[in-house]
């Protein structure tokens, strides 16, 4: 996470003089992608004492952007199994593919889990933010392994109480041994050198427009207005359902349902998104964030499936 001082300061972008750029979301609603990032490729050995695999990835642009990964992190990761967390890593299939000519929709699809990753980091690791555990109303029985257990499903890092062993990276590991991240992929991040002063694209969502990490534009239509962490937002419920485990059991954080999108609060939409220019597409698209802020990761994506 980054310091309160460092998300209120604005950095030089390295942008120089601003271009013409437009000044709607209509001159560049539904850009294509193809050529970027078309020949993005990687086959790094993660040599850690409990992880010994080549991390693959081969990302390609024909009709449409296609992904064929064996899901193992190019960086270093946390121990895994762990007290919390009793999956060890291993290699997934991933063949999929994101269009090239992405179009927004008029209203959200949620994904994640069993809906479906809502995307992929440039590695091949999936992303997927909510978890699949979940309480009773009273709170008194709780999982954090899925089931049908109860309808108040527990965030992995905006809470304290239920510990998913997550390691520094805001990734674990699912039963079928697939590393995911809940939030930020900083060792991915520290691999791209990726710092304050650029804007950063590490993935694609599943509706095939970018997702970038922490940092964006202040004028999302000007590349010289320096860059600053983007906010997501969403805030805590002022009162909790009155079904709710009790806030003294489980503080307000806890759950997903704790938290509301509150438009205009932060600087991105409910889809942890907004359109504006990027260092690839200065023409303007919509785009998303990773953020320090909840949702960390986009739940939901606005583009069409």
């Amino acid at each position: 996470m980054v310091s309160d001082e460092a998300a209120s300061a604005v950095v030089d972008s390295g942008g120089g003089e601003s271009t013409e750029q437009p000044d709607s979301e209509d001159a560049g609603d539904s850009p294509s992608t193809d050529g970027v990032l078309c020949d993005y490729s990687n086959f790094t050995l993660n040599s850690q004492a409990y992880l010994t695999y080549t991390s693959e990835a081969q990302w390609s642009c024909a009709e449409e952007r296609w992904l064929v990964a064996n899901g193992i992190p190019d960086h270093e990761v946390g121990a895994f199994p762990n007290a919390n967390n009793p999956n060890a890593i291993s290699e997934q299939t991933v063949s999929t593919s994101f269009t090239l000519s992405p179009v927004r929709s008029e209203l959200p699809t949620e994904l994640g889990g069993p809906r479906g990753a809502v995307g992929y980091v440039l590695n091949g690791v999936k992303i997927d933010a909510a978890t699949a555990g979940s309480c009773d109303d009273s709170g008194a029985s709780c999982s954090l392994a899925g089931g049908a257990n109860g309808s108040w499903e527990i965030e992995a890092l905006s809470q304290s109480h239920f510990d998913f062993g997550v390691d520094f990276n805001n990734a674990h590991v699912q039963p079928t041994g697939a590393y995911h991240y809940h939030g930020m992929p900083e060792g991915f991040l520290e691999k791209l050198g990726a710092g304050s002063s650029t804007m950063t694209l590490i993935g694609w969502a599943a509706d095939g427009f970018p997702i970038y990490a922490r940092y964006g534009y202040s004028e999302p239509m000007n590349s010289a207005s320096g860059l600053v962490v983007m906010q997501g937002s969403y805030q805590l419920v002022n009162t909790p359902s009155g079904n709710r485990p009790s806030v003294n059991l489980y503080a307000l954080g806890t759950f997903s349902d704790d938290w509301e999108y509150a438009d205009g609060s932060g600087d991105l939409d409910e889809c942890n998104g907004r359109f504006g220019v990027t260092p690839e597409f200065p023409q303007g698209i919509y785009h998303y964030f990773a953020t320090d802020s909840y949702p960390f990761f986009q739940r939901c994506v606005l583009g069409s499936l």
